[in-house]
Formats: structure tokens, sequence, C-alpha cells
């Protein structure tokens, strides 16, 4: 089998020798890449005679996946694959998998890193600091107490429960599915109108769909307290961009923190959101740590092992 990895996957290079070692012990060609290529035409040179390829988030389009007729498995370095064409890998019979579970940590951390820096103004406070500006009268807010509402309670949402329940935090959710684990822990399930209408803080950890696309917009932001905060570590068309804006401008709520946008960044720097009121941005890091990036290579090899023996493992459907 010719193997190829399309981009890097953010670990060493003597890691990435090791774990390529078994496979190619085995009779495998394993074909790496140290960068990103823009365009498919790149792209298809890269892989047009591979039979599996190893990917992050680079797009995939259909194009790219009709010029390449040995392709029998795209394995995803990534929790979403919603830069994959999947219908045309269901109508070429062409098997998916991804690295759901490898970033829970990471982005549950960078959530609450997001909410700590809204609440305490830690930016503003270094801002003034480096400016030998007085910073006395610079007053935060506790997350203890808070009623922090969760919007999606798979694996990130409930790591999210665990740690906000450590803080001391009163905690809501609304998901298509309760766990029972998280009403033991005292998690209250509630709907989306009164999550929205009740919670201090309010973070998303949801998949990009159709029913998810501006699940939050106008409507929903003028449910929300004046001085609420809402967290984006999910996908950025989660949240209408226009909408949030105004609602930032008008004071309709308190402060947003947000590692995803409705377009890929970097923003350009006309990007509403740049100058919008009471924002913390982070570049789409929240799965980016040492510890991730190495877990969610361990799975994508062992996707490709456990494919070769005929037990395939985290298939897409």
């Amino acid at each position: 089998m010719k193997i190829v990895i399309t981009e890097p996957l953010g670990i060493t290079t003597d890691a990435l020798q090791a774990l390529c070692m078994l496979l190619k012990a085995d009779g495998h060609e394993i074909l790496t890449f140290k960068d990103r290529v823009q365009s498919d035409e790149l792209l298809i040179q890269r892989i047009d005679d591979a039979d599996v390829i190893i990917l992050a988030n680079q797009p995939l389009s259909r194009e790219v996946i009709e010029a390449c007729p040995n392709l029998k498995l795209i394995d995803i370095a990534f929790t979403g694959v919603d830069h994959v064409d999947v219908n045309c890998c269901k109508e070429r019979n062409i098997m998916i998998c991804n690295a759901a579970g490898y970033s829970t940590n990471a982005v549950a951390e960078l959530s609450f890193g997001l909410m700590i820096q809204i609440l305490r103004q830690i930016n503003e406070c270094d801002r003034k600091m480096r400016l030998g500006t007085a910073v006395a009268g610079t007053v935060g807010t506790e997350l203890y107490g808070k009623k922090l509402g969760i919007i999606g309670t798979g694996r990130i949402g409930q790591k999210v429960a665990s740690i906000a329940h450590a803080f001391g935090c009163e905690i809501l959710a609304y998901s298509r599915t309760q766990k029972q684990n998280l009403i033991e822990l005292g998690v209250k399930y509630v709907s989306l109108e009164q999550l929205l209408k009740e919670a201090d803080i309010i973070t998303l950890h949801l998949p990009a769909s159709k029913d998810t696309e501006h699940l939050l917009g106008e409507t929903e932001f003028k449910m929300m307290k004046k001085n609420s905060i809402l967290i984006n570590t999910a996908r950025g068309n989660i949240v209408d961009t226009q909408a949030l804006v105004k609602a930032l401008q008008e004071n309709e709520i308190g402060g947003v923190g947000l590692d995803v946008f409705e377009q890929e960044e970097p923003l350009n720097q006309g990007h509403p959101l740049l100058k919008a009121p009471n924002t913390v941005l982070t570049p789409h890091i929240a799965y980016a740590t040492k510890e991730s990036l190495y877990q969610r290579a361990l799975i994508v090899f062992d996707n490709v092992r456990c494919w070769l023996e005929g037990n395939p493992q985290n298939v897409v459907k």
C-alpha cells in the first residue's frame, strides 16, 4: 500500500519516523510532506496514486478525490470532516476515519482560558502594565458561582462540565441527548431558550451541520443577559458573525471569546470582529497542544493499522 501524509501533523521528525517504522516494516510505502499545498492541482500530484492518505484540516474536494483511482482510505487527523467531500467518498466506497477525542482536554482547557481572560480582563491589564498605566481600578469577575451554559455535551462538553464543577459553577446544558453521568454530577438539562436567558457564560461544543449553522443569531443574542459571555471553540458558522458584532456594539452581551470564525483565519484587517468591544480572539488553536497533536498522530496511525487488519476504527458514517 502507498500511504501519503499530505501535510505536517505537528509532531517531531523523530516521533513521525517512529510511527512510520512499523508500517514500513510490513512493506508499505509512506510518503510525507513538510508543507501543505494550496491548490488542488498540486495536491493531486502528491496523492494521485495513493491507497491511503492522511491529512489534518486540508480541504479535500470532489475533484481531488476523483483524480485518485487507487484511494481506499482517507484518514483525518482531526475531529470534524466538513473539509472533505464525504458524499463523493460514499459514492466511491472510500472509507473515512477521524481522530475523534484527541483534543478533548486541549479544547476544554482553552475554553476556560478564554473565560478567565475575559472575566479577569487579563489582556487589558497586561496592556496597561506595559504602557505604565495604572491598573488599580480594574475589577474582575469570578468564575466561581456563575451559571455556565454548555451547548453540546459530547466528549468536550462533558469535560467542560467536569472542570466547571471543580470551579464551583452551576451548570446548565442543552444537547440532543442527555448524559446520565452529567446529571449525576448535578448538570441541569434545559431548553436552549432557558439556557440563553439564565446562563452567565455560554460555551459552544457542537459540530458544524445544517442544523447548527447560525444556531445563535440576533434573536438568541437578545435573549442573553446583558453581561453574559459567549465562548466558541467549536465551529465558526454556529454563530452569525454579523449579529454577534451588532450585539457587542450595542452592549446586548458582555463579551466573547472566539477561537473559530465563519471564515478561516487570519482575518482580514477590516473584519468587524477585530474592532468589536470586549473580545478575545485566538486563531483556531484550541486543539493545538504538544500532547494533543501527538495523541492524534497515534490515533491516525492506529486507524491505518486497524484498517489494514480488517478491523477499522473511528469510521465516519
